[in-house]
């Protein structure tokens, strides 16, 4: 392995943790379900867990579409550096 082929293994590997834990981090579909148990928050938690929860949303889909574009160009290193050769 070439020194641009380990750089970008370690470059998707962060990422890959990065995308793990920023999904981890958002809250579900059914989090707003507690309201029917009578669970009460308040109106400014509401607002905050809100424009978090989109923050992660948006932050999510650019780390995802970064981590393809470096798979793309870690294909095309690598194409490059081995010659074209498949195999």
């Amino acid at each position: 392995m070439g020194i641009w082929e380990i750089l970008i293994s370690i470059v998707l590997i962060i990422a890959s943790i990065i995308i793990i834990a920023v999904i981890l981090l958002q809250q579900g579909r059914q989090a707003n379900i507690g309201a029917i148990s009578g669970a009460a928050d308040t109106f400014m938690d509401k607002g905050r867990a809100k424009t978090w929860d989109q923050f992660l949303a948006k932050f999510t889909k650019y780390i995802a579409i970064a981590f393809f574009v470096i798979v793309l160009v870690g294909m095309i290193v690598t194409n490059l550096l081995t010659g074209g050769a498949a195999g």
